[in-house]
């Protein structure tokens, strides 16, 4: 039998129903552009638009999300996800992740300053999570809002690790801008869990104002027992340590309970623990469970 030949092309793979584009915040000089990834589903949306799920650290997420969507939005009855659109907000790499602007963007403020992540590269600066969503709430959803039919009763916000930490900033300072706040093993430890002072400046009013819905989860892994591909290894006793002190599985449930408590309801917040999972590779299951919140079948207003 002969060998399959390879021709070889410089075509990047195109993913149906997607599109991308680069935007700046309008009005600040040398603000440095987002890359945003746009799904939009096939077909006519609902009357009421399209459910939307935004997601922070675009470049990671984006794919997983629109393929868990698409997969599951087509048996419906059997998975009660319906179609949605995904809006996930990264920036102009071909990488993941972007560890120097996500660490500025992703933090609460005030922040502080941090030695470079390499030597030779720029200072690594946090707390502009409040730009941030600023840029997200007055130019990135109003300029979707003009251009696709969308559902504004119906959308969700995710984030992962410190993205998770945004989540709960962007919940504490706006929180009815979503109807459906993901937070993924969130960095609550980070900078001495400075976020803590959002969550305790929400006003009685405020948490009133909160009517939807925090899922908080972490990987089974995040702990001191660590994975077991972890153990007996030369960083073990140091890897115990860190985990043993950022708590995050811990801290996400705890915050589950006392955001409920806050809140004066039971339902406002939820914790969930992925079996097997640690700190990276809970990433794909935490986008799965979001898609699923942010897509799911409802019955029709009787």
């Amino acid at each position: 039998m002969a060998d399959a030949a390879i021709l070889e092309t410089r075509c990047p793979a195109s993913l149906p129903g997607t599109s991308v584009f680069d935007i700046a915040p309008a009005g600040e000089a040398g603000a440095l552009p987002y890359r945003v990834f746009v799904y939009t589903p096939p077909g006519d949306a609902p009357e009421t638009g399209w459910p939307v799920l935004y997601m922070v650290d675009g470049n990671a997420v984006f794919a997983t999300a629109m393929d868990a969507v698409r997969a599951q939005a087509s048996y419906p009855k059997g998975t009660n996800v319906t179609h949605g659109m995904i809006v996930a907000i990264g920036y102009p790499t071909d990488e993941a992740y972007d560890p120097w602007r996500r660490s500025w963007d992703l933090s609460p403020p005030p922040g502080q300053a941090y030695p470079p992540f390499h030597e030779g590269g720029p200072e690594v600066r946090t707390g502009g999570g409040e730009d941030f969503l600023r840029f997200i709430e007055d130019a990135l959803k109003p300029l979707l809002q003009a251009r696709f039919p969308i559902d504004r009763g119906r959308q969700t916000l995710f984030g992962h690790s410190f993205g998770g930490l945004f989540a709960l900033y962007a919940l504490f300072r706006r929180p009815t801008a979503f109807r459906t706040w993901v937070a993924a093993s969130p960095a609550i430890y980070w900078e001495d869990t400075l976020i803590a002072r959002s969550r305790d400046a929400m006003s009685a009013d405020d948490w009133c104002r909160f009517t939807g819905r925090l899922l908080l989860s972490a990987g089974e892994y995040e702990t001191a027992g660590l994975a077991p591909f972890q153990r007996d290894r030369e960083d073990t006793a140091s890897r115990r340590e860190h985990l043993a002190k950022i708590r995050t599985l811990g801290m996400a449930r705890d915050w589950a309970g006392e955001i409920n408590a806050l809140a004066g309801r039971a339902d406002a917040a939820s914790f969930e623990s992925y079996a097997g999972e640690n700190h990276m590779s809970v990433l794909p299951v935490a986008v799965n469970r979001a898609v699923q919140a942010a897509f799911a079948v409802e019955a029709p207003a009787s």
